[in-house]
């Protein structure tokens, strides 16, 4: 089913009995080429990219819940390419590129908004690490402003400019970074892999791997044994205990993060802001409700809930940042679980186990990364050999120590990043 302007005023005018499921539920077959543990974002993507750029279809995706009922549905919906490390500024830069034409690809409203996103700095050496952040975005092709004071005021007058605590020296502008509807990315690349020939397998809950002879051989699940020639690992917080089936031990800590957001209000938050001094970031949704969230509980949990220490520590940043949200009510908070590596940079690579790869780590930069992470590992599972973007993210740079990408330089600790 293709979705156009003139589909949906049609479906309007005969009371919406025209729509049809988009995609298939069917039974598991015994056996699959490849087989992807786990349904979110990452997941998807993966299968959409192996079908429609490696042309493998004989791919089936299990899911143990409904397709994107994990951290794909549960995040802030941020979407930049602000990074400065070489390994990691490739990456994110191809995966917003990948994110501007993903309408188009899918024939699906992500609602994609590049609204502009701007991180507040607070004193002098801040200001120098963002003027390098910035250029190096630049050398990498994307869009970076520094923006002084009063030009901060200028598009963001609602900010309070006269706290002496966290005073706004500036910011940096990236003009072309913004939000995405975290639920409709998850549907559109469903329905993309689905129409071609993708199983989707939702309440199938993956409860070992089979190894043999060094070599993945399938999966046994809720729903009967299947076999494959290869499986992939894209499970988010899950990642550790996945892994555990088939003997490995992942260095990843899963921690809970959380965020909220408030009645909806008129508009008046037109990009999204970083409060860096607070860890706090903030947009508002197409509903108008004030999506905003702030650091991970910092304690390693497999809980999709959070706790109310950090909760009342997001809300003072925010009432730091911008007395005036002190009005808004509050709706609801959710948690999602984050995977965390000790350089904080994602997974995307090879097990020691023949057949079997993973990709997880992803920290905060999960939702993000989505279709730059599903074309990366797509192209690992059909090519065997990682794609020139993800190069950097190998597994062994926690053993051997080389290669290490410490993005925010904060040393070798999960929670930090």
């Amino acid at each position: 089913m293709r979705y156009s302007g003139w589909r949906i005023i049609r479906e309007a005018l005969t009371g919406n009995r025209g729509w049809a499921p988009v995609w298939r539920d069917p039974e598991p077959k015994s056996a699959y080429d490849v087989v992807i543990i786990g349904g979110g974002g990452h997941g998807l993507a993966t299968a959409y990219y192996l079908a429609s750029v490696h042309g493998l279809r004989d791919v089936a995706v299990l899911e143990k819940g409904y397709l994107g009922g994990g951290s794909v549905g549960r995040n802030t919906t941020i979407v930049r390419a602000n990074y400065y490390l070489p390994g990691n500024s490739e990456f994110y830069s191809h995966s917003l590129k990948l994110w501007e034409g993903l309408e188009r690809e899918l024939n699906y409203n992500v609602m994609h908004s590049q609204r502009g996103l701007i991180n507040l700095f607070h004193s002098d050496g801040q200001r120098d690490a963002f003027a390098r952040r910035g250029n190096a975005m630049v050398n990498q092709g994307d869009d970076a402003i520094l923006l002084d004071r009063e030009g901060v005021r200028e598009l963001l007058p609602y900010l309070d400019f006269g706290q002496v605590r966290f005073p706004i020296r500036g910011g940096l502008y990236h003009p072309r970074g913004g939000t995405a509807r975290h639920d409709a990315v998850a549907w559109g690349y469903a329905r993309g892999a689905d129409a071609r020939g993708v199983d989707l397998i939702q309440n199938c809950e993956v409860t070992g791997i089979d190894v043999e002879g060094g070599g993945v051989t399938g999966v046994q699940t809720t729903r009967g044994p299947i076999r494959a020639r290869k499986v992939g690992i894209v499970t988010a917080g899950r990642s550790g205990q996945v892994a555990a089936m088939a003997g490995l031990r992942l260095p990843i800590e899963s921690h809970v993060l959380q965020a909220f957001v408030t009645e909806g209000l008129k508009p008046v938050i037109d990009h999204v802001v970083s409060f860096g001094m607070g860890h706090f970031y903030i947009s508002q949704s197409d509903k108008g409700g004030l999506v905003f969230g702030g650091d991970l509980d910092f304690h390693a949990s497999y809980a999709a809930r959070g706790n109310l220490p950090m909760a009342e520590h997001v809300m003072e940043a925010a009432m730091t940042l911008m007395p005036v949200i002190g009005k808004a009510r509050v709706l609801r908070s959710w948690g999602g679980i984050m995977d965390m590596t000790p350089d904080g940079s994602p997974i995307i690579d090879r097990t020691p186990v023949g057949g079997l790869y993973i990709d997880c780590g992803w920290c905060y930069g999960g939702f993000k990364a989505v279709p730059a992470s599903g074309f990366a590992f797509a192209h690992l599972l059909a090519q065997d050999r990682p794609h020139p973007t993800a190069e950097a993210f190998r597994l062994d740079r926690f053993a051997t120590g080389r290669g290490l990408m410490d993005e925010e330089g904060t040393g070798a600790q999960h929670n930090l990043h």
